[in-house]
């Protein structure tokens, strides 16, 4: 019984290769949920797994991992970001591994991109119908402040979703959804310690105050929301599926071995929870 439960996809960088992992173990299963929300690398694997791509995102970050196309810290000489968003959404998306758009565009199941608004420092979010409409959504949430560089979406400027809304359970919630499988990318216990970039902030985002601010709130909500995590977890509302602390790599991590290992790790972490899963979500027959 899928009704009213939502797939909450958190990011972080190169960790979202463990949260592929955990998706490509549902397309196995045949597992897809109706309402799927992620935030920056989140929404990344999310676009992979509702356009059925199986190991697309795997592929995309281990065997580009060491291209200075895509992840080059010169590239913030330039005034761009570490990760290179026009080669990961145009060159890596279009041509050298195609995202199948027609596929995209014909699934059922709804899709939720949160963004931080730099003006406001409030969470937007995005769900436009139109495939390339939701990818420019994807590219601003997956744009890390202080090493990225802010995306333009209609009338708003806007970095990473992970600023304003870091798992977006609440927003799940608000949509209507009674249940919760969340894929997080740190494991059981870590929480996130005070923003230690201030003065970096404000001289990078003069014109932004409110982003700022934002930015230097972000643990306590992040670390707030995961003591929600747990609530709903010991109240029978959500199931968390997470890594172990061997499991961990840096955000822009470049080592194919530790990332195809991490990726490894989000298979079986699926095969492991798919049976109390389907349980859970009364899919197994009695």
């Amino acid at each position: 019984m899928l009704e009213n439960t939502g797939l909450v996809l958190e990011g972080g960088g190169m960790r979202g290769v463990y949260t592929s992992g955990v998706l490509d173990g549902f397309m196995d299963h045949d597992l897809y949920f109706p309402y799927v929300i992620g935030v920056s690398a989140g929404a990344c694997n999310a676009l992979s797994y509702l356009s059925r791509q199986k190991d697309r995102s795997r592929y995309i970050n281990v065997n580009y991992a060491n291209d200075p196309r895509y992840i080059n810290y010169k590239n913030l000489l330039r005034g761009e970001g570490i990760f290179n968003m026009e080669f990961l959404f145009n060159d890596i998306t279009n041509d050298l591994v195609p995202f199948d758009f027609e596929t995209f565009e014909q699934r059922a199941e709804r899709l939720v991109v949160p963004t931080t608004d730099c003006k406001t420092g409030e969470a937007l979010y995005f769900e436009e119908s139109e495939s390339k409409q939701i990818i420019e959504a994807v590219r601003a949430s997956s744009s890390l402040p202080l090493v990225g560089k802010p995306v333009n979406l209609g009338s708003h400027t806007l970095l990473d979703g992970g600023i304003a809304d870091p798992i977006p359970i609440q927003k799940s919630i608000e949509d209507g959804n009674e249940r919760h499988v969340i894929i997080l990318t740190r494991p059981k216990g870590y929480r996130k310690k005070p923003f230690r970039a201030r003065m970096t902030a404000r001289l990078i985002y003069p014109k932004y105050k409110e982003l700022v601010k934002a930015l230097e709130r972000r643990h306590q909500i992040y670390n707030d929301t995961l003591d929600y995590i747990d609530e709903l977890e010991e109240n029978g509302h959500a199931l968390v599926i997470r890594p172990k602390g061997e499991e961990q790599v840096g955000r822009a991590e470049k080592d194919a071995e530790k990332l195809n290992g991490l990726h490894r790790a989000g298979y079986q972490s699926a095969e492991d929870h798919v049976d109390r899963l389907k349980d859970w979500l009364q899919l197994n027959p009695v």
